[in-house]
């Protein structure tokens, strides 16, 4: 017989690559089955992850995220977390442009954060609208609060949910991605389920992404050169 129709998604543990990233033994890392948002491709195992903290409930919010470590680079590293613009934000304005793809990192209802690597990040409130039938390329997505100042594209202007506080660039790192896991790009992502360590763990520094001098102190982790400890 065989079984048609939806298949729910089924855990089998962790990936057996998880040595790669623990030094210490994982039967002894404190961690947690997560939701990951939509939208933002295959999330590499030891990805710093953060929590989608937008005051509705309409968007994401609860669901996890790529974490983004400040500053803003060029955009040539892996940041999945963030969606490069492909045009300037002028001062004044509260919409603006990524491609296609990139929308889906988005829901309307999400307090969207505008960031550049010549300034500090601002929030822009709720997302009010996504305009994906305009364009064939290219979606435009309107905020609440317009933004005082310019995020040229020449400043590696991007946009990211809120999922932490202004001090931090508005990403805090609540975790570690355990395994790699696929949440999907485009209209057809669906977000993912996978692990997240939070404590209790040492892991080899290298193998972590984007996990930068904030994220270790979000996790009250100690570095030990190639080691990193998170209590």
């Amino acid at each position: 017989m065989v079984n048609r129709g939806d298949t729910p998604h089924v855990y089998d543990g962790l990936p057996v690559d998880y040595s790669r990233l623990l030094y210490s033994e994982f039967d002894y890392v404190l961690s947690l089955p997560i939701q990951l948002s939509a939208g933002y491709g295959t999330l590499k195992q030891g990805t710093a992850i953060a929590k989608n903290l937008s005051a509705l409930t309409t968007g994401n919010k609860g669901q996890y995220v790529p974490y983004n470590p400040t500053p803003v680079d060029d955009g040539a590293s892996y940041q999945p977390g963030r969606a490069f613009l492909i045009d300037d934000i002028a001062s004044g304005e509260s919409t603006f442009q990524v491609t296609l793809s990139e929308s889906y990192k988005f829901k309307v209802g999400d307090d969207v954060i505008i960031n550049t690597d010549a300034a500090a990040a601002v929030n822009g409130g709720a997302i009010t609208a996504i305009d994906r039938t305009t364009y064939s390329h290219k979606a435009e997505i309107t905020f609440t609060t317009a933004i005082t100042n310019g995020a040229p594209i020449a400043d590696a202007a991007c946009a990211a949910v809120e999922a932490g506080t202004s001090g931090n660039g508005f990403s805090d790192c609540v975790g570690i991605l355990a395994g790699a896991v696929e949440t999907g790009t485009g209209e057809n992502a669906k977000g993912g389920a996978g692990v997240l360590m939070i404590s209790n763990f040492t892991m080899y520094s290298g193998m972590a992404w984007n996990f930068d001098a904030a994220a270790i102190t979000d996790l009250s982790a100690v570095d030990f050169g190639k080691y990193t400890v998170v209590k």
